[in-house]
């Protein structure tokens, strides 16, 4: 037993972070030096209800009690105790979505998630009116689809929020957002570090209601955001051992957490986050030339700008294959009575045989749209594997052809930020996907074709970003937030660099020529599906009702790193 940690734990000197993914609630418990000191976990699934993606607030509930109690479980197998306070604490969840409250507190519609692409009207009118690319995923834009749409509920809301704003009011009593969350609800003008008000003007102009009044107050890392009242401490750990008064930083959204968790909060770096869906962040060292449909304009947890390309659609197809693949070394072994193999072995095995594989994948081509996908024009997806009647269809081929087209969709939104001159020295990638380590780095290196770095600590994901951002507040009157993470957090860790590849990059070009071709076939794919998508009885091998399309098992979250 480390005795240094059991007495920072009975001395509440450690800081908790909780971060809310797709298909995992996680949270986590670290020392002074930002080390995990314990973790705990509760996987969940989204829904299909009415036609559209939610969270029930009884499954927030219950799965953050189940999380926390699953640390305080970890920590007192460790240690012999039981938590009791902590220096400081930090909540973070799915970013954009729609929460919306009556003036009672109540939720007046079932909470519209980050998945939910039915927002194309009011995204396009509010971009249009507002000079700024509103993505389908941001709260005004479901705010003014809901208007536009003559929802009945709209006369009674008083708030909205995101998922970690809700929480975070859940145990503070305050309707604060940290500005990378707040960034995702309306457009942030970086000189305020507030929503943008010639922007707030025209769109509460449009909407009928104040985005200031409705939205909440917008905090920097480091700012203080409340302290966890007997109420929220009582909601969170149900046993009454847990006091309040802890201290919490800014609740942030998934994004904002990943980059801190990947050190890339400075201009001229940036972070790749694979997972349930699969994001890029880049920090900016100036404004865009023009707004652009494929990139969001959001901030790191300090309030600089940074582009953003979000995909709807991450690896779960690889997972997904990664399952058959175990299922069959599975019935083989029970066929053959050979070695057991676990999923890790399925995927370092998988991969391996991707490494050596054509580069284009042999004319294989893979789409990974288990939902539908902004970036390309895509309303509503299927996953579809196509080759040519010539194409070598081998197992390396296939896993490549997986992995690529996780990728491509990032990859032609990164050609739409190339193009705006914008230079990144390096990329910082984490999600489960690179554990294994290698082939997915490499060939991430080459689909955007700028070098990809793995910290050590990357792989901690967003629940240990937010503890950081937590532990943050004690030093920001001090130093800012890109100087803290260099000194203080990441000064000893080991970086692995992987650099674009010719060949790789000259493969994976030709293979994303075929992806764009190929788009077309999503269309046909839907429609060819439809009656089955529609039936409420289908399984979640088609991603329908009471199911989530993309909440593989095994997969967890900064929506959601794979694995």
């Amino acid at each position: 037993m480390d005795e240094d940690r059991r007495q920072q734990v009975a001395d509440g000197r450690t800081t908790l972070g909780i971060e809310l993914g797709s298909t995992r609630i996680k949270a986590v418990l670290i020392d002074e030096d930002h080390r995990p000191v314990a973790s705990g976990d509760h996987e969940w699934e989204n829904a299909y209800v009415d036609g559209r993606w939610t969270y029930s607030l009884e499954s927030v509930e219950t799965g953050l009690q189940a999380a926390y109690a699953a640390l305080v479980a970890d920590v007192e197998s460790q240690y012999g105790l039981r938590p009791t306070t902590f220096r400081a604490a930090g909540v973070s969840a799915m970013m954009h979505g729609y929460l919306a409250f009556d003036a009672s507190g109540e939720l007046l519609v079932p909470f519209r998630t980050w998945r939910n692409t039915s927002t194309g009207p009011a995204a396009e009118e509010l971009s249009a009116r507002l000079g700024a690319n509103i993505p389908l995923r941001w709260s005004v834009a479901h705010l003014y689809q809901a208007v536009l749409d003559e929802e009945p509920h709209v006369a009674e809301v008083t708030s909205v929020t995101t998922l970690a704003g809700y929480v975070h009011r859940r145990l503070t009593g305050r309707d604060v957002l940290g500005v990378g969350d707040a960034s995702g609800m309306f457009p942030i003008d970086p000189a305020t570090d507030d929503y943008d008000t010639a922007m707030t003007g025209t769109a509460d102009a449009l909407i009928g209601m104040s985005v200031r009044e409705l939205f909440p107050e917008v905090l920097t890392a480091g700012q203080d955001a409340g302290a966890l009242t007997p109420d929220g401490a009582a909601w969170l750990d149900p046993t009454g051992t847990l006091e309040p008064g802890v201290p919490l930083c800014p609740p942030e959204g998934d994004a904002g957490t990943g980059m801190v968790a990947t050190n890339a909060v400075a201009p001229r770096t940036g972070n790749v986050s694979v997972g349930t869906s699969i994001f890029a962040m880049v920090v900016l060292e100036r404004p865009l030339t023009t707004p652009h449909e494929e990139l969001d304009v959001v901030t790191t947890p300090a309030g600089d700008a940074v582009a953003m390309v979000h995909c709807n659609n991450g690896a779960s197809e690889v997972a997904a294959w990664a399952r058959v693949f175990a299922r069959f070394a599975e019935a083989a072994r029970a066929r053959t009575g050979g070695p057991a193999i676990d999923i890790d072995d399925v995927y370092a095995t998988l991969l391996a045989e991707a490494e050596e594989a054509d580069p284009d994948a042999g004319g294989l081509l893979s789409y990974n749209y288990l939902a539908g996908e902004p970036v390309t024009g895509v309303a509503d997806g299927r996953p579809v594997l196509v080759r040519s009647p010539d194409g070598r269809f081998t197992l390396g081929n296939l896993v490549r052809a997986e992995v690529q087209g996780a990728f491509a969709t990032l990859a032609i939104g990164m050609d739409v930020l190339h193009g705006e001159d914008v230079v990144v020295d390096r990329m910082t990638a984490h999600g489960g996907l690179f554990r294994t380590p290698g082939t997915p780095q490499r060939l991430l290196a080459a689909a955007l074709d700028v070098p990809v770095a793995l910290e050590d600590t990357a792989g901690e994901g967003g629940a240990w970003g937010i503890a950081v951002l937590a532990a943050y507040l004690a030093h920001a009157a001090d130093t800012d937030l890109t100087r803290y993470l260099a000194d203080r957090v990441f000064a000893s860790d080991s970086v692995h660099v992987a650099e674009p590849d010719g060949r790789d990059v000259a493969g994976f070009r030709a293979y994303l020529e075929r992806f764009r071709a190929g788009l077309p076939l999503q269309a046909a794919a839907v429609a060819a599906t439809t009656l089955a998508h529609d039936n409420p009885a289908h399984d979640a091998t088609t991603g329908g009702p009471e199911t989530t399309a993309g909440a593989e098992p095994g997969l967890q979250t900064e929506k959601e790193p794979t694995r």
